[in-house]
């Protein structure tokens, strides 16, 4: 399937790329494609830091040229003419990237705020600049084109827009080389792997294709669509309508003087299930008395409601201060200095359960902080349940579709040179885990094909920790999933960043973005600039059986292994013939791991970190890189 192309008549004026635009950085060191589109047949001039490039459209209309021998520097200007000219302004040449993947790759800068509020406000960087890809979809045309977005510098005003782990890179590589850095944004939260590979370089997977098939109608699309929206509006209607909180005919439930004398106690946070409403779809009051100081009135407050599952909306003394729409995102809502008043307080939150599995996530915070001072809210909460109905109708999420965001989204990017792809997704393809490896190096050797760089870096995010703790040895889709982005690297040219000890548990999208950002620069600086560095953590490479005990050896063991922390090795847990695993004593003899367990007398093998959420795992190189969760019993 050949790309779409902007063909037209003869007479067409000059068209370039969104790509091609005013703060674009281009790649130094390397053969950098210009192209564009105008009536067939033209002359097309490019001239750019003082040489003028010539070359000729062809019968539809499209030509292209390429730049040599640019170094890092700028800003220049681009002058390219045909019958018409453009002026691009302000381009800089230096370092580009491709940041791709799911939802951590795309979480922006604006909800690591708190977290790193420093870097926040330290942010005037015009040198680095990132491109966002709109989120667009598409089943039977490769496109040649995006359909908006530009080029952004770094600055207080455009930071909260930009992907934290992209940032966080590209400021290390800058703050490294000294050099220009942008980075190309695209990527979209749940999608799977084979959302990001070509139909082409799917054949091989008739089983993923054949999910594909439907969605090539497109008045099949449309009505899936349409039959979503529908369904999603009518849910939500029908809620609303019949919710008490707001249709009782009495104060609304978030009213200031609502009598609550009546209403059930909840101590959150808290899971519905454990509470009498197990299964619950619908609305959910619930309201908290607080004694607010006068030390924190007449001051701006922040209202930390944790997480909640699945939407909220949120009022403080009967007036609305927020609400989000799915279970993800943190509640942090702003109150107006003049809100609170000294004395007695309400806040009431509407909770909509939509699966069935409404909650208030533990391990959270639960705070109203002003002034310096932070009440807590986390205890007895007075609730009513407003409205019950069946589960929301199941969106269909048609961008998740095999090929759907390759392109849409990935296509209309491979004429640009870049130096490598960074890549931060698997959460979605942890219900099969065993495809992923196969798909990860279609996808890999797809993109090289498309960029036409045989040897493109590619550099990849395992993982972190994820879910609550299994107090004995278990069995796991995400440990698999790891393993099979451990087995990527066998792949030439790529390289992985473990993040098994930057997780969350009560959080598929972690805040330490920076220390993600950081490992991706430091991979990056190994396997595509050369340096002769330590980028990575101990890597499994062989084990040796003698009497009661297995010996590891590693990769990567740097200056040395240790224990994170100073405490000894955790989460390592070794089986016999038996095949059932238990934990195991650990000890670090040289670059190697000793594992046994005194029960068992003739030992097979060894797993660690072997887990959804391994939060003991400790092993790393004194360099302070972890360890890859493994194990040895394929």
């Amino acid at each position: 399937m050949d790309k779409t192309q902007d063909t037209g008549s003869k007479d067409r004026k000059l068209k370039l790329p969104r790509l091609i635009s005013d703060g674009m950085v281009l790649q130094r060191g390397t053969a950098v494609r210009i192209w564009g589109w105008a009536g067939a047949g033209e002359n097309v001039t490019v001239e750019f830091i003082g040489k003028c490039y010539k070359t000729r459209t062809d019968e539809e209309g499209c030509w292209e040229i390429f730049l040599e021998d640019l170094k890092a520097g700028g800003p220049y200007d681009m002058e390219i003419k045909t019958s018409t000219a453009i002026m691009v302004r302000d381009v800089l040449v230096g370092e580009v990237w491709v940041c791709s993947g799911q939802s951590n790759m795309e979480l922006p800068m604006e909800r690591v705020k708190d977290q790193y509020p420093a870097d926040m406000v330290n942010c005037d960087y015009p040198q680095i600049r990132q491109f966002n890809v709109a989120l667009r979809c598409e089943f039977n045309t490769l496109h040649s084109d995006l359909a908006e977005g530009g080029w952004e510098a770094a600055s207080p005003e455009t930071i909260s827009g930009f992907s934290a782990v992209g940032y966080f890179f590209a400021r290390a590589i800058h703050e490294k080389y000294q050099v220009p850095v942008g980075f190309i944004k695209a990527a979209i939260g749940g999608s799977p792997i084979e959302s990001w590979i070509s139909g082409a370089a799917l054949k091989p997977y008739p089983e993923v294709l054949e999910r594909l098939l439907p969605y090539k109608d497109d008045n099949y699309v449309k009505k899936v669509l349409t039959g979503d929206e529908k369904a999603t509006n009518s849910w939500y209607e029908n809620l609303d309508k019949h919710d008490a909180g707001m249709t009782s005919g009495e104060l609304p439930w978030y009213s200031d003087e609502v009598d609550t004398s009546g209403w059930e106690d909840m101590d959150l946070p808290a899971r519905f299930e454990n509470e009498g409403l197990e299964g619950l779809n619908g609305a959910v009051w619930f309201r908290k008395e607080i004694e607010v100081p006068e030390n924190m009135l007449n001051k701006s407050a922040r209202l930390w409601l944790g997480r909640i599952v699945d939407s909220d909306k949120t009022y403080v003394n009967g007036k609305f201060v927020g609400e989000i729409t799915y279970q993800y995102p943190p509640r942090k809502y702003d109150i107006p200095a003049d809100l609170l008043r000294k004395g007695k307080n309400t806040i009431s939150v509407r909770v909509t359960s939509n699966n069935g599995n409404g909650e208030f996530i533990s391990g959270k915070p639960y705070t109203l902080t002003a002034g310096g001072h932070t009440i807590d809210l986390t205890g007895q909460w007075k609730y009513r349940v407003g409205a019950v109905c069946g589960p929301l109708p199941e969106a269909t999420f048609i961008q998740w579709q095999p090929t759907a965001l390759y392109n849409g989204m990935l296509a209309p990017l491979t004429n640009y040179t870049v130096k490598g792809a960074l890549w931060y997704q698997g959460e979605a393809n942890t219900s099969r885990p065993s495809e992923y490896f196969s798909l990860m190096k279609t996808m890999i050797e797809n993109w090289r094909q498309e960029w036409k760089q045989s040897n493109l870096p590619f550099i990849f995010v395992q993982l972190p920790n994820y879910g609550t703790a299994d107090m004995l040895p278990s069995e796991s889709q995400w440990a698999q999933l790891r393993e099979a982005q451990l087995d990527s690297l066998q792949i030439p040219g790529t390289a992985m960043v473990v993040a098994i000890d930057l997780g969350e548990w009560n959080d598929m999208h972690p805040l330490r973005k920076k220390d993600v950002g950081e490992r991706l620069a430091l991979a990056a600086r190994s396997e595509a600039y050369g340096e002769e560095i330590i980028s990575s953590g101990p890597i499994f490479k062989d084990m040796k059986i003698k009497d009661n005990r297995i010996t590891i050896e590693f990769f990567n063991t740097g200056s040395g292994l240790k224990a994170g922390n100073g405490k000894e090795l955790k989460h390592f847990a070794i089986a016999g013939d038996d095949e059932i695993f238990k934990w195991a004593e650990a000890r670090i003899e040289g670059n190697t791991v000793v594992v046994w367990n005194d029960s068992i007398s003739m030992p097979k093998a060894v797993r660690y970190a072997w887990a959804d959420n391994p939060e003991a795992a400790n092993l790393m190189n004194e360099e302070g890189l972890p360890a890859s969760p493994f194990r040895t019993d394929r």
